[in-house]
């Protein structure tokens, strides 16, 4: 039987991007987009690209699949502001460092990643380049839904940049056919 042979397991896709600027054009498809494929979603849980792919996600009719987002927090509730209104099953955790920090083992970048079947990279910041470069360590499929390689600092010639959802979606299919197979 395939990975996903049964049918209450779903892959998981982590978005990932920044926490300010939501990139609506790109993260709006791209939510809708996944919603339809029947997936999982998978975000830090926050505002920006992380509150836009959520919606466009969950305002999707007849989705199967639903919104995850990985909660930084600190004494055992969530940072203020998480998690964004959009997330259906919250995992608040006691890791509260990010940004120039993600890479650190107090971040939940970490969890974000090593609990996506694949990641997407949205633009971002600083807190977007731990995430891709904690993909490419943990050996994650990746691709990043830019317009060029300055939309996430550092960001390594390793990982595919596709500038249209057409060509996400075939990085992601790919990729999720390679994966079921094993």
């Amino acid at each position: 039987m395939s990975r996903w042979g049964d049918p209450r397991r779903l892959p998981i896709v982590g978005v990932m991007g920044s926490g300010n600027d939501p990139h609506e054009e790109k993260a709006t498809v791209l939510g809708r987009w996944l919603a339809q494929r029947g997936v999982h979603l998978l975000t830090g849980g926050g505002g920006g690209v992380m509150t836009s792919v959520s919606k466009a996600f969950n305002e999707t009719p007849d989705r199967r699949g639903r919104v995850i987002g990985v909660v930084p927090g600190e004494d055992g509730e969530p940072k203020s502001g998480y998690p964004n209104s959009w997330v259906e099953i919250p995992i608040i955790t006691h890791l509260s460092r990010s940004g120039t920090l993600g890479r650190d083992v107090g971040s939940r970048n970490h969890i974000n990643i090593l609990s996506s079947d694949l990641v997407v990279a949205l633009p971002g910041n600083s807190g977007t380049s731990s995430e891709v470069a904690l993909a490419l360590s943990y050996g994650r499929p990746i691709v990043a839904f830019v317009d060029g390689r300055d939309q996430i600092p550092d960001l390594s010639h390793e990982v595919p940049i596709r500038a249209t959802l057409e060509a996400v979606s075939a990085f992601v299919e790919a990729q999720l056919e390679g994966l079921a197979a094993r």
